[in-house]
């Protein structure tokens, strides 16, 4: 354990914090991996999964999911490893120290939701991963996790151009449990459910307004974390 710790933060030291990455390091990947399962046992995490058959076979996508912890993109990305997923992420888990250096390693990009021509850069950049075949790509519509009683916020519709633009598939994957991770630790373990619920081909996104996508990946997502 000391020894891969050490390999992660002499690695971490090569990554460059103001530089924006455009070819994935399977390097930099499989150590977020390994660090992801480590995590996964250490906070007792037990996963249960349905519909990964419905992921469409030799094409990247644009992951859409519900927002209701910070372990859900960590539990979403070691699910979906072999898709290799990078999030659009808020600037601060950019800077997390060692941790923030590794996903910038693996395409993980901030968004800055304030200033519309920086997040329209990002969105560029997301949709260029995706054509180059690099990574898959990750983004909550809901734009921030969601602390309220209400079981989702609303969408910021702009996020399903992503797809349109890169002609890729949406994948919708709804998530129930992970907001119980943080009380349950490290008394008993933690049951999360995530389940992919359908996808969005190119053909059927194609020209359609993003808000009428928005209505039918709100609508999946409510029928499953409602039940």
């Amino acid at each position: 354990m000391i020894t891969f710790v050490l390999i992660l933060a002499i690695s971490s030291l090569f990554v460059d914090t103001k530089k924006i990455y455009m070819k994935h390091s399977r390097y930099y990947r499989v150590l977020l991996n390994i660090t992801t399962q480590l995590a996964m046992w250490i906070m007792r995490i037990r996963i249960h999964v349905t519909g990964l058959e419905k992921i469409p076979k030799g094409t990247r996508f644009l992951l859409i999911q519900n927002h209701k912890s910070k372990f859900d993109p960590i539990v979403s990305w070691y699910i979906l490893k072999k898709y290799d997923v990078a999030f659009l992420s808020k600037e601060e888990n950019m800077h997390i120290p060692i941790f923030g250096r590794i996903i910038r390693k693996c395409c993980f990009m901030s968004i800055d939701r304030k200033h519309p021509a920086n997040a329209m850069k990002t969105v560029e950049n997301a949709v260029r991963l995706l054509k180059d075949d690099q990574v898959s790509i990750g983004v909550y519509p809901e734009g921030t996790r969601n602390t309220t009683e209400e079981p989702l916020l609303p969408f910021h519709n702009s996020m399903f151009k992503i797809a349109q633009m890169a002609e890729v598939p949406i994948v919708i994957m709804a998530q129930r449990g992970t907001e119980e991770i943080h009380k349950n630790w490290p008394k008993k373990p933690s049951h999360v459910y995530f389940d992919v619920t359908g996808v969005l081909s190119p053909a059927e996104i194609k020209g359609v307004k993003t808000n009428e996508i928005g209505e039918i990946v709100r609508s999946q997502i409510l029928d499953k974390i409602l039940k």
